[in-house]
C-alpha cells in the first residue's frame, strides 16, 4: 500500500514535544481517513485482516462517526454481522518515550482491537468508551496498522433481547469519534483504565452548594511510569467565562517510581453561579503536572455546582428550590445513519428538547453521546443516566459482571457532568431481576459516587433510591409504593395503543385504536395529530396529580424497532425532527416569563375541525378569523385541565371559511404574541431550509444536518396537501453528499434530506424540483 502522501499529512497535524512540556497530543487526523468493509468470515480470506500487510486498497474510505450500513427509512431487516475498520497510524520518533492512549467513544457491539497484528483489546458492549494504553505496541517513527473487528450480531453477553423481538436497534459501526493521547510518563490518569473505585481521573465534587460560598473538591489521579521517584506540583485553576475564579496548588508532591497517587484539594468558591435548568452555570477547571519547572500534563474539566435533594414528601429540589422536572424520553436514532450523528447533530438534538419546553431527560435504554451529555450541561437538561437494558436478564455470572462494569463505567465516564441527576444502574422492565443483582448495582452507584444526594434508580422499588413507574404499569399495577422517590418514567404512548394497559382499548377495532392512539405520523392528518396532543394532555394532568417529582414523554423522536415494518411514530417530533402538535402543547406549559408560546393547532383548510386548539401560555386568547373577532377565551376547564398550569384554549366555530386565523396571546391584558395560519393555496414554489438549532455546518467532524423543503403558495404557506416526490441537485463541490438510499417523498406538505458535510469549509448550494416547483438554498460550512 502507498502510505507516503497521507504520512506527510499526518505528520504535519502533529507538533510534539519534549518531555520537559506539555505532551497532550489529540490527534486530528485520527477520525479521518479509515478502511472499511463488511466481511463475510465463512468464506475462505486469502490473508488475515488484521496483519500489517493486508491489502486494504479496494476497501470504502471512511471518516468517523461512521455507520455500518445506511438503512431505510423504515428498518425492519436492519444488518448485522461482522465488519472491520483499519487505519495507518503514525507518530513520530520523538514519542518513543511518551505513553499513547486510543479511545473509541463507541464501537457496536463487541469489539476486537489489534495494532500491528498483536491483539489489544477485545471488549463487550457498544456504548460506553474503549479505552487502551496501546505505548507498547506502536512503533514510533513508522507506519502502524490498527485492525477493529466489529460484530453486532445477538450477544448473550450483553443481551439485551435478540434484534428481531427488540423494540430499539442497536446499529453497527464506529458510530462515534475516536481520540488519540500522547501523555509523558507522569500524567493525570484515565478513570476507565485506572480501576480506582471512587476515583481515577479527575474527580469534582461539591460538599458544599450555596450561592454565597460553595466548595468544590476535586479529587485527582496521577501516575509516575519512570522508575524512580519524582516530585510534582499539582495546580488547579478555576475559569468561568475565561475569568480567573480561583486558584489552589500542591508542590512537593514525591510520586514513587512506577507508581500512583491520590491528590484531593479543595478550593471555595464564593459568590457561586449554580447550575440548574434555569441558570446552567458552567466552570472550567484546568488541572496541570509541573516537573521541573514545566507543565508535563494538563487537563481541562467542565463542571457545574448544583445539589439535588428530596424533602420528607419525596418532591425534588434543586439547590434548595423545588423543582417539578417536565421531561422525555430519547432515543439516539438518526434516519439512515442510525446511531452515527455528529457532535453538532447530539448538540441540535438537545436544544430542540429544551426548545419544546422541558428540563430533563431520560435516556433510553443505554448510555448516549458524551457529545449529547456536554450539551445538557449546557442546555440545562437534568439527566437520568441509564446503562443498557431492556426485558432481558441472563441468568449467567458473565451477564451479570457486563452490567456491574457497565455501571461502573458508566458513572467514571460520566460523573462530572452536573446535568446527572440519577444513575439507571438497571434493566428497564425485566421482571426477573433478582434483588441481590439489584443491590449490587444499586452498591456500585454509591461506591463510585461516595457521598450524599446520589441516586441509584431503577424501575422496581426493591432497591433503588428512586423509582420509575412507567404509567401503564401503574394503571395495571397499582401496589403501594415504598417510601422514596417517584419519577413516572414513560406515559401517554403504550397506554393508549395496547389492549393490556387499563384504558378502553379493549373495547375498540383495531383501525379505530390507532386512529385514537399517540401514534401518528404527520402525514395522518390533523385529526389524528390532535388526538395524539389531547392523550399526551389527559396522561400529563393525571402524572401531576400523583407523589412524583417528575414525568418523561415516550418520546421525543419518531424511532425504528427494528422487528416492524413500520416506523414508531410517538415521537413530538416526526424522525425528520419536524415537530407535530403534541410538541406545541408542551411548549405551551413553560412559565411565559422563559417563553412566551401562542400556537394555532390547524392547517385551516376544508378538512380541518372546527373545534380550533390554541396552544399558549398566555392567561387570555382572542381569536379572529380574516380580521373579525370569533371570541377571546380563558383557558380550557373541565376534564384533563385541573392539574395543568397552562390547559389549551378551546374554540368552537359553526363552519369552515377560507381565509386567515389569527390567535393574540394576553397577560394581564398585554400581548405576548400572535400567530397566524392561512388557508393553503395551489403550491407556487418550493421553500428550502437548513435545521441549525445554534450550530452552524461544521467541518472535520462528518456533521450531518436536515435539510427541508416545502411546497409553498404564493404566501409561502406551506400546502399539507403536497406528498410528490423531490429532486435535489448538488452545485457543489463533492464534500456534500445526501444520505437518503431511496427517492424523497414530501410528507404533509415537507420532504426532508439528511446531508453530510466533510472536510472542507466552503459555500453549499442546492436546487431542487418537483414537476414545475423550483427552489434553491446557499449556505456557509465553517
Amino acid at each position: 500500500m502507498n502510505y507516503v502522501n497521507y504520512i506527510i499529512a499526518l505528520v504535519a497535524t502533529l507538533t510534539f514535544q519534549s518531555c520537559t512540556k506539555a505532551m497532550v497530543i489529540e490527534d486530528p487526523e485520527i477520525n479521518k481517513g479509515w478502511k472499511f468493509s463488511i466481511i463475510d468470515e465463512t468464506k475462505d480470506l486469502d490473508t488475515d485482516i488484521k496483519s500489517i500487510g493486508f491489502d486494504d486498497s479496494t476497501w470504502k474510505t471512511v471518516n468517523l462517526p461512521h455507520t455500518a450500513n445506511i438503512e431505510p427509512l423504515k428498518v425492519n431487516n436492519q444488518w448485522q454481522g461482522i465488519c472491520w475498520y483499519r487505519k495507518i497510524l503514525y507518530l513520530p520518533k520523538d514519542g518513543k518515550n511518551k505513553k499513547t492512549f486510543l479511545e473509541l467513544e463507541a464501537a457496536m457491539n463487541y469489539s476486537k482491537v489489534w495494532i500491528n497484528g498483536i491483539k489489544v483489546k477485545e471488549h463487550q458492549g457498544g456504548y460506553l468508551p474503549v479505552v487502551m494504553n496501546i505505548s507498547k505496541y506502536i512503533k514510533f517513527g513508522k507506519a502502524n496498522i490498527i485492525a477493529i473487528r466489529l460484530d453486532n450480531t445477538d450477544n448473550i453477553v450483553t443481551g439485551p433481547k435478540p434484534l428481531k423481538r427488540l423494540d430499539f436497534n442497536m446499529y453497527g459501526g464506529l458510530y462515534r469519534k475516536a481520540n488519540l493521547e500522547v501523555k509523558n510518563s507522569i500524567y493525570i490518569s484515565n478513570p476507565l483504565l485506572a480501576e480506582k473505585v471512587g476515583g481515577g481521573g479527575i474527580f469534582v465534587t461539591y460538599p458544599k452548594v450555596s450561592k454565597e460560598s460553595s466548595i468544590v473538591n476535586i479529587k485527582t489521579h496521577l501516575i509516575n511510569e519512570f522508575k524512580k521517584t519524582k516530585s510534582i506540583t499539582l495546580n488547579h485553576t478555576v475559569f468561568r467565562n475565561e475569568e480567573v475564579i480561583e486558584k489552589v496548588s500542591s508542590s512537593n508532591i514525591e510520586i514513587k517510581g512506577e507508581n500512583d497517587v491520590e491528590i484531593t484539594k479543595q478550593m471555595t468558591i464564593t459568590n457561586a453561579k449554580l447550575w440548574s435548568p434555569k441558570t446552567p452555570n458552567l466552570y472550567m477547571l484546568e488541572t496541570e503536572i509541573v516537573y521541573e519547572g514545566k507543565v508535563i500534563d494538563t487537563q481541562k474539566t467542565r463542571f457545574g455546582i448544583r445539589e439535588f435533594t428530596f424533602d420528607d414528601k419525596h418532591q425534588l429540589h434543586i439547590n434548595g428550590e423545588k423543582t417539578f422536572l417536565r421531561g422525555v424520553n430519547r432515543h439516539q436514532e438518526y434516519p439512515f445513519i442510525g446511531y452515527a450523528l455528529s457532535e453538532n447533530a447530539q448538540y441540535r438534538d438537545a436544544k430542540k428538547i429544551k426548545d419544546a419546553g422541558f428540563d430533563y431527560i431520560r435516556l433510553s435504554h443505554y448510555p448516549q453521546s458524551p457529545a449529547f451529555m456536554d450539551a445538557c450541561d449546557e442546555l440545562g437538561l437534568v439527566v437520568m443516566d441509564a446503562i443498557l437494558g431492556w426485558q432481558f436478564y441472563n441468568d449467567t455470572d458473565d451477564f451479570r459482571d457486563y452490567c456491574y462494569k457497565s455501571a461502573t463505567n458508566l458513572i467514571r465516564r460520566d460523573r462530572n457532568h452536573p446535568c446527572v441527576l440519577g444513575w439507571e444502574v438497571s434493566l428497564n422492565e425485566t421482571k426477573d431481576m433478582p434483588v441481590y443483582f439489584m443491590q449490587e448495582l444499586h452498591n456500585i452507584a454509591h461506591a463510585e459516587y461516595p457521598g450524599e444526594n446520589v441516586y441509584s434508580c431503577g424501575w422496581k422499588d426493591d432497591v433503588y433510591d428512586i423509582y420509575l413507574e412507567a404509567r401503564q404499569h401503574r394503571i395495571l399495577n397499582s401496589h403501594p409504593y415504598k417510601e422514596k422517590p417517584i419519577t413516572v418514567s414513560e406515559y401517554g404512548d403504550w397506554e393508549y395503543y395496547s389492549k393490556n394497559t387499563g384504558l378502553n382499548q379493549d373495547n375498540l377495532p383495531n383501525t379505530l385504536r390507532e386512529e385514537m392512539s399517540s401514534r401518528q405520523a404527520r402525514a395522518f392528518g390533523e385529526e389524528r395529530l390532535l388526538r395524539q396532543a389531547y392523550n399526551v394532555q389527559e396522561a400529563h394532568n393525571d402524572n401531576l396529580g400523583l407523589r412524583v417529582y417528575s414525568d418523561s414523554y415516550w418520546v421525543m423522536y419518531d424511532y425504528n424497532r427494528g422487528y416492524h415494518d413500520d416506523i414508531e411514530y410517538s415521537g413530538l417530533m416526526d424522525i425528520f425532527r419536524l415537530p407535530k402538535f403534541a410538541y406545541y402543547f408542551y411548549q405551551s406549559q413553560q412559565e411565559v416569563k422563559r417563553k412566551a408560546i401562542v400556537k394555532l393547532g390547524t392547517y385551516w383548510n376544508d378538512k380541518s375541525p372546527k373545534d380550533i386548539k390554541v396552544y399558549s401560555n398566555a392567561d387570555e386568547v382572542a381569536l379572529y378569523l380574516n380580521d373579525e373577532l370569533i371570541s377571546k377565551q380563558k383557558p380550557d376547564v373541565g376534564k384533563n385541565t385541573e392539574n395543568l398550569n397552562h390547559p389549551p384554549f378551546t374554540f368552537k366555530l359553526k363552519e369552515f371559511k377560507q381565509g386567515t386565523l389569527k390567535a393574540i396571546g394576553y397577560v394581564k391584558g398585554k400581548s405576548i404574541g400572535e400567530d397566524i395560519v392561512t388557508t393553503p393555496k395551489k403550491p407556487v414554489k418550493l421553500k428550502v431550509w437548513l435545521d441549525k438549532s445554534n450550530r452552524e455546518p461544521t467541518a472535520d467532524q462528518n456533521d450531518v444536518l436536515f435539510l427541508y423543503v416545502a411546497a409553498v403558495d404564493e404566501n409561502d404557506i406551506v400546502n399539507p396537501e403536497f406528498n410528490d416526490k423531490i429532486s435535489f441537485i448538488n452545485n457543489s463541490r463533492n464534500s456534500v453528499k445526501i444520505l437518503n438510499p431511496n427517492e424523497i417523498i414530501a410528507e404533509a406538505g415537507i420532504g426532508t434530506a439528511l446531508i453530510q458535510v466533510n472536510d472542507n469549509k466552503e459555500v453549499i448550494r442546492f436546487s431542487v424540483n418537483s414537476g414545475e416547483l423550483n427552489g434553491k438554498i446557499e449556505f456557509e460550512v465553517h
